[in-house]
C-alpha cells in the first residue's frame, strides 16, 4: 500500500510541475511581469548563474574537452578513422555532451538553491502574503528566475561549444592554419540547419527544465520546516530524470 501510494504521489508532483509549468507561461506573456523589479531579480540571477561562474566553467570544459577530444581522435586513428574523428567529436561532444553538462552544472549550482528559497517562502508565509496582497507570485518571483535560469544555461552551452570547437581544432590540427579548409567543411557538414534546430530546441528544453521543475518542487512544500528537504530531494530527482529523457528522446530523433 505504501508503495503505490509513493507511485501516485510521485504522479501528483508531475502534474503539479506540468501545471505549474503552464501557469508560469501563462505569466510570462503578461505585460506587468516586466516591472523594474523583476528585471533587476532576472539579472541578479544571470550574475549567479552564468556570468560569475564563466571564467572557471570555461576552463572547466576546455579542459574536459580537451581530453575527450584526444582521446576520440587517437581512437578514430588507431581504428583507421581519421577522417571521421572531427565529424565524430562534432556530433558526439558539442551537438550532445557538452549541452548535457552545462545543464546538469546549472542544476547543480542553482536547481537546489531554487528550490529551497521557495520552499521556505512557503514555510515563511511570505507567498500567502503576496496572495492576500493581491500580489501575483508568478509575475514577482517566479517568472524573473525561471527567465534567469533558462538564459544562463542556453547562454553557457553557447560559450562552451563555442570553446570546445576551438579546441578540437587545437587538438586535430594544432596551430596550423592549413587545417581550415577542411574544420569548415566539416562544420558545415554537420552543423545543418536539422542539427542548428535540434541544438536550439534541446538548449531551450534544457534551460526551461532547469528553471521550472525546481521552483514547482519548491511550492510542494508545507508550513512545516521538515517539508523542505524533501522538497529539494523530490525536485532534483525529478529534474536529472527530465534532462536524461530530453537528452535520449534528442537522441532517438536523430539516430534511431
Amino acid at each position: 500500500m505504501s508503495a503505490l501510494a509513493d507511485t501516485l504521489a510521485w504522479f501528483k508532483a508531475w502534474g503539479r510541475a506540468a501545471l505549474f509549468a503552464s501557469a508560469a507561461a501563462a505569466a510570462a506573456l503578461s505585460l506587468s511581469a516586466y516591472t523594474a523589479r523583476t528585471r533587476a531579480l532576472a539579472m541578479r540571477e544571470i550574475y549567479f548563474n552564468a556570468w560569475h561562474v564563466l571564467p572557471g566553467f570555461t576552463l572547466f570544459m576546455a579542459l574536459l574537452s580537451a581530453v575527450v577530444i584526444r582521446v576520440t581522435v587517437g581512437l578514430a586513428r588507431d581504428y583507421g578513422l581519421a577522417q571521421f574523428a572531427l565529424e565524430l567529436v562534432f556530433r558526439a561532444v558539442v551537438l550532445e555532451l557538452i549541452p548535457l553538462l552545462t545543464a546538469f552544472y546549472v542544476a547543480l549550482r542553482s536547481g537546489a538553491a531554487m528550490v529551497t528559497e521557495v520552499a521556505m517562502m512557503r514555510v515563511s508565509g511570505e507567498l500567502d502574503e503576496l496572495f492576500a496582497a493581491h500580489i501575483d507570485p508568478y509575475e514577482r518571483e517566479f517568472v524573473p528566475r525561471i527567465a534567469a535560469a533558462a538564459i544562463s544555461v542556453f547562454a553557457l552551452t553557447i560559450v562552451s561549444c563555442t570553446v570546445v570547437m576551438c579546441v578540437a581544432y587545437l587538438v586535430t590540427y594544432g596551430a596550423n592554419p592549413s587545417g581550415l579548409d577542411e574544420f569548415a567543411r566539416t562544420v558545415a557538414r554537420v552543423f545543418g540547419p536539422r542539427a542548428i534546430i535540434g541544438f536550439m530546441l534541446k538548449s531551450f528544453l534544457f534551460g526551461a527544465a532547469v528553471a521550472v521543475i525546481p521552483i514547482a518542487a519548491g511550492l510542494d512544500a508545507t508550513r512545516e520546516r521538515e517539508s523542505v528537504s524533501g522538497a529539494v530531494m523530490g525536485g532534483m530527482v525529478r529534474l536529472f530524470v527530465t534532462l536524461a529523457l530530453i537528452e535520449l528522446l534528442s537522441l532517438a530523433a536523430k539516430y534511431v
